[in-house]
């Protein structure tokens, strides 16, 4: 897998872009943070790589804090016999002289940062295969997708409408937009989702069709409705200024033909939101509702 990275997303929303090899990466936002989870895991093993051949080498200190730098010794009766770095041959030294106790600790404190190292890539290997395994598990055809247990499952794009003061219209039918300047809201019908989920932390996967915008938008239940965004109509230029609710998420691109993991940056307070794809200023937008609610005790 040629890329592997982490969109952190704020209030600013987040938009794909075109990478060199002709897929969709993630362009960093304004307030976004993009982690290379590649490029931490190679510069942490190359760092492992450099300290583990210096652990090769050991400070074996003397009392009056100098050291000789040794790649190993023995203690041998009143004695320490060492192999000097320095000058590639066995030497010796008093042992009254050599401070053990600070040479030892240093070295198991060293071999401990060693071990702990080595986890954290491990773990990494690991993160990376099942996110591998995830990736053949997602379907190609465009959509956002959930992975419960051994099943993918879809959620589908809601059919959502433009509300303004004179009327309500399903949005796929918009045209044109309002002659005049006003006020509106993108709606979908009822109070709650049907796809709900109990874990705040969810993740979902994101197949785009095409370079698009997207996040995790916070929905507003009023009245018999959901309402996803806020809406001015500007028909001089025709364009339509968008108000949603972004929560800051993560994304990752997991392929390059525009496959994403996306989860939200801290866990889902209970309530309505979506997945949403659209292009900004354009009104062109999906939603792909869903809801968080406690889990039953």
């Amino acid at each position: 897998m040629d890329m592997e990275t982490f969109v952190a997303i704020g209030n600013a929303r987040p938009q794909a872009t075109k990478g060199h090899g002709g897929g969709v990466e993630p362009r960093n936002p304004r307030g976004g943070r993009v982690v290379s989870r590649n490029m931490r895991k190679y510069l942490l093993a190359f760092t492992i790589l450099v300290v583990t051949a210096w652990a090769a080498n050991v400070k074996l200190y003397l009392k009056d804090g100098n050291f000789h730098l040794v790649r190993e010794y023995k203690v041998e009766s009143d004695r320490v016999r060492y192999y000097s770095v320095e000058r590639s041959e066995w030497e010796e030294i008093p042992l009254d002289l050599v401070d053990l106790k600070r040479t030892e600790s240093e070295i198991v404190e060293r071999q401990a940062e060693l071990e702990k190292d080595a986890k954290v890539i491990s773990e990494e290997e690991k993160a990376e295969r099942e996110t591998e395994r995830q990736v053949t598990r997602i379907p190609q055809d465009p959509g956002v997708y959930w992975i419960d247990g051994k099943e993918t499952k879809v959620i589908k794009a809601a059919e959502a409408s433009v509300n303004t003061n004179k009327r309500r219209q399903i949005l796929a039918k918009l045209s044109p937009i309002p002659a005049v300047t006003g006020k509106g809201t993108l709606e979908l019908q009822g109070l709650h989702s049907q796809n709900v989920f109990t874990n705040p932390e969810q993740e979902f996967f994101f197949q785009l069709s095409e370079t698009e915008r997207f996040g995790i938008a916070k929905l507003t239940p009023k009245g018999t409705v959901r309402i996803v965004e806020n809406l001015t109509f500007i028909p001089i230029t025709k364009e339509t200024v968008e108000e949603p609710t972004m929560v800051e998420s993560f994304q990752q691109q997991l392929s390059p033909d525009g496959l994403y993991k996306i989860w939200a940056k801290e866990p889902l307070e209970p309530g309505e939101y979506a997945l949403v794809e659209y292009t900004e200023g354009k009104l062109n937008i999906q939603v792909f509702d869903f809801a968080i609610k406690p889990a039953k005790p």
